[in-house]
């Protein structure tokens, strides 16, 4: 399914009223808010959405054009720099979409805007028609006070609409882009220009400043894909160095943090903590809390709430305004509604319990591979804290990361298992009165066996690696934590059987649908035959009583 992330950026931050108006002309069908974050000071707000491309598209020009209407730009005061009511307009991908993609879109939506708003627009980044223009700061340099000169220049022409400025919207710069943090970092003090220093240090442009010779010259800041300004912020009563990474995987932002905090200290400055405007993904905080949590020397090897808690902490992104994880980090925000998984221990057997096919078998084997891999993970944690060697605790923390990881793909496997027991009745309860209809539901039974196949399928090579994972740490484990290692092989076990099992029930209806002699179907066969006996194997090994 694709899935485009837009993120426009209004200029109004005061008024919760027409805010919610602009809010509610991009609520359309298709499209969900993720995340609507006004600020009084910058008079500006920041509002997430996303949604499939025409859907996105459409809620996007909506907003533009409720923000035209109800925002007048000739009264507009705030801190951020602006230069219109809707000021920036970009698209991001998220899922199942390339950055091409999201260009087209920009160009899409600009055209639109400049036809039929009367504003001014200029593409922007990945967009771009020049290598100026990919920068946001170069275009809206001047800001709306100073654009009805500036659009008369020959290399300001826009790329869409008119000529003209527009007195009452200003101009919209729309586009495409990886995903951006913004994000600031709090000050004990209430002087921007001390923010100033700070923000000039860290930011990839730098500064300048004058050589022996009375020369001005550059000095390049300590950080790429990092913009940066300090700003007084009335509303928390301190100063902030407000920061956009325009690529996190690059530049942590853990890293900038860091810096940071020493700089302030070299200025007699303290850092008390960090604020995140919309939305982060979960990588970023992911990565700081494995970071911290080095630091401390512990593992990284946790569940990842603790390690985004961690995160949290650390970067004290609590300080000025309430942090939750729900709101904040972009996979919570589009996650669907709560599965089999996430029921109660006792919801979820009695649900299995029930008169019904779903859940069953499949969805129970998953569920005793995730508990296997939680049992591993726990022992190598364990085994972790009470070792000295280091190449020991190398291995630990990383067979630790590979239970998680493994962990995460079992507990899928609860929900999709019995997803797909549920396409297969809905394939059996198609029509198949006619020749058509009796081959489309032919088709989709096929479809909806295959993926019965191949889901437990999936599920049992997990499962497999979990019982490899556990026979390691059984020799190499605190010993006092044996008996948890032969628990996670036993049930390892168990959840290879077991999806092999729905593997070979699913795998006799799929044969009697392949008319057409599939190829994948041998490829099935091999790969439950090589899980089989490598699984057997370690069964004989490990799995006696005592």
């Amino acid at each position: 399914m694709k899935l485009i992330e837009c993120v426009p950026n209004i200029s109004e931050g005061r008024d919760r009223s027409i805010i919610d108006q602009i809010v509610a002309a991009a609520s359309i069908d298709g499209v969900k808010i993720l995340d609507v974050d006004p600020g009084k000071a910058t008079n500006r707000t920041v509002i997430t959405i996303v949604g499939g491309p025409d859907q996105i598209v459409e809620s996007a020009f909506n907003l533009i054009k409720s923000a035209s209407e109800l925002i007048d730009m000739r009264k507009h005061k705030g801190a951020h720099p602006r230069m219109g009511a809707t000021d920036v307009c970009p698209f991001i991908p998220v899922q199942d979409t390339s950055m091409q993609e999201c260009v087209e879109l920009a160009k899409r939506l600009g055209d639109r805007v400049g036809r039929e708003l009367g504003i001014p627009v200029y593409l922007y980044e990945a967009a771009a028609t020049s290598v100026e223009r990919r920068s946001l700061a170069w275009i809206r340099e001047g800001e709306y006070e100073g654009f009805s000169e500036k659009i008369r220049r020959a290399d300001m022409k826009p790329d869409f609409g008119p000529l003209l400025f527009n007195q009452k919207s200003g101009a919209t710069v729309i586009g495409a882009r990886p995903f951006l943090v913004a994000y600031n970092i709090n000050l004990n003090t209430r002087d921007t220009k001390l923010a100033n220093q700070i923000a000039k240090r860290i930011r990839e442009s730098g500064y300048k400043q004058k050589n022996a010779e009375g020369k001005s010259v550059a000095v390049p800041g300590m950080f790429q894909h990092c913009r940066a300004v300090g700003w007084f912020i009335e509303e928390y009563g301190i100063a902030q160095v407000s920061i956009n990474f325009t690529d996190f995987t690059k530049t942590a932002v853990h890293t900038v943090f860091d810096a940071a905090v020493k700089l302030a200290e070299e200025l007699g400055l303290r850092v008390t903590g960090s604020e995140l405007v919309g939305l982060i993904p979960k990588a970023a905080l992911i990565s700081a809390g494995e970071h911290y949590l080095s630091k401390q020397g512990k593992t990284a090897a946790v569940p990842e709430k603790q390690l985004l808690e961690c995160a949290v902490r650390s970067l004290g992104l609590g300080d000025v305004t309430p942090f939750k994880l729900e709101e904040k980090v972009i996979e919570y925000k589009l996650a669907a509604n709560s599965g089999l998984i996430d029921l109660k221990v006792r919801d979820f057997l009695d649900r299995v319990a029930e008169d019904s096919a779903v859940p069953g078998g499949g969805s129970v084997a998953a569920l005793a591979g995730a508990a296997a891999a939680s049992l591993c993970a726990m022992v190598s944690n364990l085994s972790f804290s009470k070792t000295t060697d280091l190449s020991a605790k190398q291995r630990f923390e990383l067979l630790g990361k590979q239970s998680l990881e493994l962990n995460a793909l079992l507990q899928r496997g609860v929900d999709e298992d019995s997803a797909c027991f549920t396409a297969v009745l809905a394939a059996v309860r198609l029509p198949k009165g006619s020749d058509v209809e009796r081959q489309q539901r032919s088709a989709a039974l096929f479809a909806a066996y295959k993926q019965a196949t191949e889901v437990p399928l999936a599920a049992a090579r997990n499962a497999l690696g979990i019982f490899k994972i556990a026979a390691e740490l059984v020799s190499s484990c605190l010993q006092s934590a044996r008996s948890d290692v032969e628990t996670a092989m036993a049930c390892a076990y168990a959840a290879v059987f077991g999806g092999l099992a729905n593997v070979r029930i699913n795998f006799e209806s799929l044969c009697e649908l392949n008319s057409a002699g599939d190829p994948s179907m041998s490829e099935i066969q091999a790969q439950a035959s090589v899980l089989r006996a490598e699984a057997a194997e370690l069964a004989d090994k490990y799995l006696r009583l005592q």
